[in-house]
């Protein structure tokens, strides 16, 4: 089992394209923030952000299980060491700002900062994000930008109803790209199940690099 310096490390390197080893291997690194802990599965490699000793994980993951860290009993257990619950297993999807200033201002075209964190979802992010901004169009789409996990940029986005299956979900994905410094990444965490929103952001240029299980208080 390796250790490494901080998940923050990991994620950084994933932005440049540098990855952990696939050598069906676990790191173990100490939680990101007082706020969660993490199971980051990535290829050959999983790595497990929590405040447990080495000892305490490898009692309860079978040498190259790779399967195990993300199965519900090794969760579970998870949870009960960490006084945290698993808020949720989703898909991990990355991409680039666009850098382009003319790709810019088209993809922001026609939002409008938001001030007023009432909507139920501008209150969600606010409990897992930092430096959350809000931005809304003239249809009532919502995209978020926050600091997240491990100090990571994320985003989340909003599409009303009656504009489902337009094409809306993918301009405020890629305008999310845009609402970030030029030489800065974004993440987006997507339920698996969740084909349509899966698709939504592979057609705005964000590339699956992984899954997590986010534990929360």
């Amino acid at each position: 089992m390796a250790l490494m310096t901080t998940l923050a490390d990991i994620l950084r390197g994933i932005e440049r394209g540098v990855f952990p080893a696939p050598d069906l291997g676990i790191t173990l690194v100490p939680a990101p923030s007082p706020r969660e802990a993490c199971v980051v599965a990535l290829t050959g490699h999983i790595v497990i952000a929590a405040d447990v000793d080495p000892a305490w994980v490898a009692e309860r993951v079978p040498p190259g299980d790779l399967s195990a860290p993300t199965n519900p009993p090794f969760l579970s257990a998870l949870e009960d060491a960490t006084g945290r619950r698993v808020n949720a297993i989703d898909a991990m999807l990355l991409a680039s700002a666009l850098t382009d200033p003319g790709e810019r201002d088209a993809a922001t075209a026609g939002l409008t900062e938001l001030t007023d964190h009432d909507h139920p979802r501008v209150e969600r992010a606010w409990r897992y994000r930092n430096d959350v901004r809000v931005y809304v169009d003239e249809y009532g789409g919502l995209v978020l930008t926050g600091r997240g996990l491990a100090d990571r940029i994320e985003c989340a986005i909003e599409v009303p109803d009656d504009s489902r299956g337009k094409g809306h979900g993918r301009r405020l994905a890629r305008a999310a790209r845009a609402l970030i410094p030029p030489d800065a990444h974004i993440w987006a965490q997507v339920t698996p199940g969740n084909a349509a929103s899966f698709r939504t952001f592979l057609a705005a240029g964000y590339k699956p690099v992984g899954s997590e299980a986010l534990l929360v208080d």
